[in-house]
């Protein structure tokens, strides 16, 4: 039953990320203005105009994702190295229903913000084609930097832009 649920969420983001493809965020883009719920129900939204000012890393993930899986830990250990310096990690849980999300969160905390987008909303918005998907922005907004999947060194890649961004405010 579980697996049927995984296989059905996963059909419908796949339908409303590939009609999505003509409107993806794109390196050079600037941000598109967001406003997406917490997956803890006691914190507030999170949104653009509250995070003005700050590097932003955005990352698209879902439970069923080992990629995902992997990148998180890793997201966190950036996050706490470079909040200090103006960095913010967004990582947005696609997961359907949300609860699969956060049993993952109970065995893995992770101190970032974390929206919920189980009906695919905020991934249509930014054009997501697959998973994990990272977006860089700069503090004026600018995307940086679109990063598809997560494989051995792409940590290293991932840093190293997020430093240079970091540099140039």
């Amino acid at each position: 039953m579980l697996l049927l649920r995984r296989i059905q969420t996963t059909i419908a983001l796949l339908l409303v990320l590939v009609g999505s493809t003509a409107f993806a965020v794109e390196e050079g883009d600037k941000v598109p203005a967001f406003d997406f719920a917490s997956i803890y129900a006691d914190k507030p939204n999170i949104n653009l105009e509250g995070l003005e000012g700050k590097t932003l890393f955005i990352d698209f993930w879902a439970s069923w994702c080992a990629p995902c899986v992997l990148s998180l830990p890793l997201y966190n250990e950036m996050y706490h190295k470079y909040k200090d310096q103006g960095l913010e990690v967004i990582a947005i849980n696609v997961d359907n229903p949300i609860e699969d999300g956060l049993d993952f969160l109970l065995d893995t905390p992770l101190d970032f913000l974390i929206p919920q987008d189980p009906e695919g909303d905020a991934a249509e918005l930014f054009g997501v084609i697959g998973m994990p998907s990272s977006y860089l922005i700069s503090p004026d907004g600018n995307v940086e930097l679109v990063h598809m999947g997560f494989r051995s060194g792409d940590m290293e890649i991932l840093e190293e832009e997020v430093k240079k961004v970091l540099a140039s405010d």
